[in-house]
């Protein structure tokens, strides 16, 4: 089973979370962007209404920062992160329009979702806080933290998002649709869960606070 010093060892050593170093971002310029082309999606603030697309309110800036470069295809090649929508909406960002959206997105309060399943909701916590010994499936908490808040420049925030989008995430990982998780992490623990697994743990990050 992957231990935490593990996990983190492993992600710390990737190093491509850490947003470019330079000048400040530039949140006004953030903002205008979130407003001119993010908004149809995500909403101005961050705040998606729609379940498929993920709330940014409120998300660890490095980890936006990571997946904007990573939807970017550089030199005609194939982006790291295949989404025909976002792909498109961030071919014309320079490094520092991502910098600059990925902090203004950052610095937006999150207006969080609820848990909706109560008949699932005690597995869900069971899965987040101690994941499952039998099959070497982590706990979820050992690297988003115990409320889903995420760590600066290495985990995401979780809690409060769609659990649609959540649940969406986890089967893309499990499936390889989606692969730009660092050393392969979020695969490794996907694969070990099942459709109803899944569900459970992502109604249940819906309600964290």
């Amino acid at each position: 089973m992957l231990k935490r010093s593990l996990l983190l060892s492993l992600l710390l050593s990737a190093g491509s979370l850490q947003a470019s170093e330079g000048a400040a971002p530039d949140l006004a310029k953030g903002k205008q962007i979130a407003e001119t082309i993010c908004a149809g999606c995500h909403s101005a603030d961050g705040n998606s209404q729609l379940p498929a697309n993920p709330k940014l309110a409120g998300q660890v800036p490095e980890y936006i920062y990571k997946q904007l470069r990573e939807f970017k295809a550089e030199d005609g090649g194939q982006p790291a992160r295949v989404n025909a929508v976002m792909n498109g909406m961030v071919m014309a960002l320079s490094d520092e329009d991502m910098k600059g959206l990925a902090h203004y997105f950052a610095s937006q309060t999150l207006q969080p979702e609820a848990a909706k399943n109560g008949e699932t909701v005690e597995w869900g916590q069971k899965l987040w806080r101690a994941g499952d010994k039998s099959k070497g499936l982590p706990a979820c908490a050992a690297c988003h933290g115990p409320a889903g808040k995420g760590l600066p420049a290495q985990f995401p925030r979780l809690a409060g998002q769609f659990a649609d989008y959540t649940e969406a995430q986890l089967r893309a990982f499990r499936e390889g649709d989606r692969a730009n998780d660092p050393a392969k992490m979020m695969q490794m623990v996907a694969i070990k869960m099942t459709d109803k697994e899944i569900k459970a743990v992502a109604d249940f990050i819906a309600g964290l606070r």
